[in-house]
């Protein structure tokens, strides 16, 4: 292969190299989004899995409020029966003895009612808790719906620009030696959308490893393709070409 043959395929292979490093990071960018948005869902959903725990427990809350309710229900009602009895009863004793039953069901009845209370005002607690759980999932679920629409709107333009840095190296290829283009995709493949680097201030401008001085000697020659020994990039001499 000609000198010049050597520094049309270099210069071709720059072209390239620019095309398919841009192709690479559009792609990392593809392959990211979604996993952004899979993110912020989890999170939207987390907080709507707290919310949903919260309206359980105030449902558990307020079955237990009515239960307590029920049961005051039931000690007033044995009260009314108690002293309904009063007037049936033979003798002092049986009395007394009534009027302290009363008596201890009024005292059931009284815990049960500041129980009752306090399960009130948790109650009036936590359906204000709820109310500003709700406001929040709302707000979360509209931030993530914007920033869904505007990481959809940027995949759309992602993919746009994909195919038309595709479509420009569809035209390139062609142009490029098969062994030589076959070569460079082998690399382009393990380094990270860089397979062939310039050299800056004798350092590989891939893995900035020191170039030898006789290695950019012989890229001046233009006789062969040299690679990185430590990377296995190719490289080229940007003020030669």
């Amino acid at each position: 292969m000609s000198d010049v043959s050597i520094r049309t395929q270099i210069k071709k292979l720059v072209e390239l190299q620019k095309i398919d490093f841009e192709i690479y990071n559009f792609k990392r960018e593809l392959r990211e989004k979604p996993d952004f948005i899979a993110q912020l869902k989890e999170k939207f959903e987390s907080n709507k899995e707290g919310l949903k725990k919260l309206e359980e427990k105030l449902k558990a809350f307020l079955l237990d409020r009515k239960a307590k309710e029920l049961e005051l229900q039931g000690r007033e009602a044995d009260i009314a029966k108690a002293n309904t009895q009063l007037s049936s009863l033979k003798t002092n004793k049986e009395y007394q003895a009534k009027l302290l039953e009363i008596e201890h069901i009024k005292a059931d009845k009284s815990v049960i009612e500041e129980k009752i209370l306090i399960l009130f005002d948790e109650g009036d607690r936590m359906n204000a808790l709820i109310v500003q759980e709700k406001n929040k999932v709302a707000e979360e679920e509209k931030k993530f719906l914007t920033q869904k629409n505007e990481i959809d709107g940027l995949i759309k333009e992602l993919q746009d620009k994909l195919k038309i840095m595709e479509a420009k190296r569809d035209q390139i290829v062609p142009e490029i030696n098969p062994a030589q283009l076959s070569r460079y995709e082998r690399i382009l493949e393990n380094k990270d959308g860089l397979a062939l680097v310039p050299i800056k201030k004798h350092c590989c401008g891939g893995c900035f490893m020191n170039v030898p001085e006789q290695v950019i000697n012989e890229m001046k020659m233009h006789d062969r393709f040299i690679s990185c020994e430590m990377c296995a990039r190719l490289l080229f001499l940007e003020d030669d070409l």
